[in-house]
């Protein structure tokens, strides 16, 4: 198997588009991924294989927080290790930033993602209740500290 990471670009716009068709209930627009495509501001990587995009990361920056918006995977490149390369790729880009910590929401029941998560190093520290819709579930929120002091504060706050 072939991936390769790099920045999304306005040329991936369809790919990604369709990406957030098959693996989301409530789909981004194609003006709201083209407001994530890569700035001062945000990352957001894509996963290609075979010369097509096959899985995507964002994030948000806002001082020297990161914000991890969506990772996808096409189910065909499911299981391949795609998601853990992208999420090992985006903590690699936050550390170069400095950033204090990176933080996401995921589906209760996505046991999966959690699992790709909690592997990366997230930990769980809180819920938001009825957060999603199409089906309504509540989000795990996880973070990943990368500053010493405020992982040993996460562990006494949970």
């Amino acid at each position: 198997m072939d991936v390769l990471i790099r920045n999304a670009e306005e040329k991936d716009l369809d790919a990604l588009s369709a990406l957030e068709d098959e693996c989301f209930s409530l789909p981004w627009t194609r003006e709201q991924l083209r407001g994530e495509l890569p700035d001062e501001r945000h990352e957001f990587l894509v996963a290609e294989e075979d010369g097509a995009v096959v899985g995507y990361i964002g994030m948000m920056c806002v001082l020297d927080e990161g914000y991890i918006s969506n990772v996808a995977v096409s189910a065909p490149a499911r299981r391949k290790g795609i998601g853990r390369m992208l999420v090992k790729e985006m903590l690699r880009r936050a550390e170069t930033r400095e950033l204090s910590f990176v933080t996401l929401e995921v589906r209760e029941h996505n046991d999966g993602a959690i699992a790709l998560y909690s592997g990366a190093g997230f930990a769980p520290v809180g819920k938001r209740k009825n957060y999603y819709e199409r089906p309504r579930e509540d989000a795990v929120l996880m973070t990943l500290f990368f500053n010493k002091e405020e992982k040993d504060h996460e562990d006494t706050c949970i």
